[in-house]
């Protein structure tokens, strides 16, 4: 029987665009960043065109040869091995949401920030497992924080019906949020305030990018590591507060206030 030859990858035949993948990752760019910029640069020229499987498959399959071994310190993740996705959604919840309407299913009006009233969702995490809701309103930047006594899906969801109900309808239509088991109840959530959730595809935060950003700055107030239980609801209005009167560089030096 004879053995088959091995197969060489797109990239083994492409040193330029090698080093154009590499530079991007020295960049910090995630392998699904890298390739769908590479789509947008070159529309036409599908020869440059690579998918981020194969991006990650030479990074971690060294026999590949294409991309050095030392790249993979420039991945958010820091792993040294590339786990198989069903292994890194088991037991979290990821990928078995019911009924979960896609973030590629939103409407373009949301895409470019011109009509206020969508939203971005998620938790942080301190010690003993306590957490909050962030919420960023994608058109101002706008911050609500929710306490929360668990992460159960139930006890999200009511927190956020609450807060939703704070709120005109106008000013709040759809929510975007994390593919976490805490939103496994997003259906109780829309029939309760008419708001659409939309779910962001797995292990990318980038898609919501307003929330990732604010979540970043909260960690001056809320360090990681630090018990969230304490803080009540009134210190978490507080925060908020400071953060939306402080000036956005993306609001042209304004603050969400104005």
């Amino acid at each position: 029987m004879r053995m088959l030859r091995p197969k060489f990858c797109k990239l083994h035949w492409q040193p330029a665009l090698c080093k154009t993948i590499e530079t991007k990752l020295r960049k910090k760019l995630s392998p699904q960043q890298i390739a769908g910029w590479l789509k947008i640069k070159y529309p036409e020229d599908e020869s440059k065109h690579v998918s981020h499987e194969t991006i990650y498959k030479s990074l971690f399959i060294q026999t590949r040869g294409v991309l050095k071994k030392e790249l993979q310190r420039c991945l958010r993740s820091k792993r040294t091995i590339r786990r198989a996705k069903t292994s890194t959604l088991k037991g979290r919840g990821l990928g078995t949401i019911p009924h979960a309407v896609s973030i590629r299913e939103r409407p373009s009006s949301v895409e470019d920030r011109a009509v206020p009233g969508h939203w971005e969702g998620d938790l942080i995490e301190g010690c003993k497992k306590t957490f909050i809701a962030t919420l960023v309103e994608r058109h101002s930047r706008y911050v609500v924080l929710v306490k929360l006594k668990d992460k159960k899906s139930n006890t999200v969801i009511d927190a956020l019906i609450k807060q939703a109900r704070k709120l005109p309808s106008d000013l709040y239509k759809t929510l975007t949020w994390d593919r976490g088991s805490e939103i496994t109840n997003h259906q109780k959530f829309t029939l309760a305030t008419d708001i659409q959730v939309y779910l962001c595809d797995p292990q990318s935060p980038w898609q919501r990018g307003s929330n990732e950003n604010t979540n970043r700055l909260l960690r001056e107030y809320l360090p990681k590591g630090s018990d969230l239980s304490v803080h009540s609801q009134s210190e978490l209005n507080k925060i908020a507060r400071e953060l939306n009167t402080r000036p956005r560089k993306t609001l042209g030096g304004h603050n969400t206030s104005c």
